[in-house]
């Protein structure tokens, strides 16, 4: 199993999600739960579009997310 970092995104009542790896794809949705389920639908359509195609299935880079505090002001 191959896993993913995907980015969830949050601004006034919108939700949205990318994925690093897979430049292009990116789903959005009303709540949280909806955006999780929606990327990776995505995932793994875009996935089997790519096998169908016999094109390579790009391996993941993105090994994890940290947050980081800056200033400014």
């Amino acid at each position: 199993m191959t896993e993913y970092v995907v980015v969830i995104e949050h601004q006034g009542s919108a939700w949205g999600a990318y994925c690093p790896d897979l430049p292009g794809l990116g789903v959005a949705a009303h709540t949280r739960a909806e955006v999780e389920r929606l990327i990776r639908e995505a995932v793994e359509l875009h996935l089997d579009e790519l096998k169908a195609n016999g094109d390579p299935i790009p391996a993941p880079t993105a090994v994890g997310t940290t947050r980081v505090r800056v200033s400014t002001g």
